[in-house]
């Protein structure tokens, strides 16, 4: 059996040029000679530096991965009796295809915006598909070492304290792992994202709580509607068959979301009443105005147990986020009163 390697890595502090307090915490100021100290400056400004904390986690995770893969190609070329040069040579560049001929360069030459010509791009077209090839024979070759491995890291993410009050929530109160998305009805890849958040909580049910927070952004002229029709739809017990309908027919006009309502089987005319007054605008401004407060800058944001996935994610990578959680052996932050209905 293939001795694991285990990396056992200190969590990093983010702010590394404070004195310290006689307390223990990091004074990163001082005011007529009273100490700031950074435990002060969190509580009262919890997420003021969040995405640069973010940023830096999400580099020094890039930097940590990259050195165990050379930690692990050094010990399996110590194996082969060869140097990690000769062992790339061996299992990653002697494996790629050979080069395109001229044919299916001149089709790739054919699609590019290039004013050379093609006897001058050619060498350039040669090299960057042979990189790219050499690349993904790499990363397959490193999935292979790892899988003879245990690799645990101990990088701490951070995380933002995620309020559910006023929120409906989907999923076991108990549950381990809660998926939070900062999201737009009107927004195209939010309604991409829909799917991969309906496979993950079919995969993971009785784990995963999912909550839906609104964020309508202003250059979308039907979200902030369609989030106040999805929670009027809420008063009456229907929510989440509300917001799937939304996601999945996209009629966003206010006729078609009160037709959509009526489908349902809602009560139509607490529902057009619901919807015309703005009943609910409140609640989603509320939302809204979390989701700057929290530097939210697009959407879908999506946080797993406080923690931001960046970008668009995709299903492997969230899956691998939750994987994660659940071996951290994380818990569902207790929910405040009026989070609504959950199934």
């Amino acid at each position: 059996m293939t001795r694991g390697l285990i990396l056992l890595l200190a969590p990093a502090l983010f702010l590394c040029h404070g004195a310290s307090g006689q307390d223990g915490s990091v004074v990163i100021a001082e005011i007529d000679g009273v100490p700031l100290t950074l435990s002060q400056f969190d509580s009262q400004r919890p997420s003021a530096l969040f995405q640069a904390r973010n940023t830096f986690y999400e580099a020094e995770k890039k930097a940590v991965q990259e050195y165990i893969d050379d930690l692990l190609l050094e010990r399996q070329a110590k194996k082969e009796n060869l140097s990690v040069d000769q062992l790339l040579e061996k299992h990653v560049n002697s494996t790629i295809a050979k080069d395109p001929d001229d044919g299916a360069l001149k089709i790739y030459f054919e699609g590019l915006d290039s004013k050379e010509t093609f006897e001058e791009a050619k060498p350039k077209i040669v090299e960057f598909i042979r990189q790219r090839r050499i690349a993904k024979a790499k990363a397959a070759y490193m999935q292979a070492i790892k899988s003879q491995s245990t690799i645990q890291f101990r990088l701490e993410a951070p995380r933002l304290e995620m309020t559910l009050k006023d929120n409906h929530v989907r999923g076991p109160a108990g549950a381990p792992v809660t998926l939070v998305e900062f999201a737009d009805y009107e927004c195209p890849y939010c309604q991409q994202a829909q799917p991969i958040v309906d496979r993950l909580e079919a995969e993971y049910k009785g784990k995963i709580a999912f909550v839906y927070k609104d964020y309508p952004l202003p250059m979308h002229p039907h979200a902030q509607k369609a989030a106040e029709a999805a929670r009027c739809a809420g008063v009456q017990g229907k929510y989440w068959e509300y917001h799937d309908a939304l996601l999945t027919k996209k009629g966003l006009e206010i006729n078609e979301m009160k037709a959509d309502a009526a489908e349902l089987g809602l009560n139509s005319a607490a529902f057009d009443k619901c919807l015309d007054s703005g009943e609910q605008a409140g609640p989603v401004r509320a939302s809204y105005d979390e989701a700057t407060q929290k530097g939210i800058e697009g959407t879908p944001s999506f946080f797993l147990n406080g923690r931001f996935l960046n970008g668009m994610p995709t299903y492997e990578a969230m899956r691998q986020a939750i994987e994660e959680e659940l071996k951290r052996g994380s818990s569902l932050p207790s929910r405040s009163a009026g989070a609504g209905n959950a199934r």
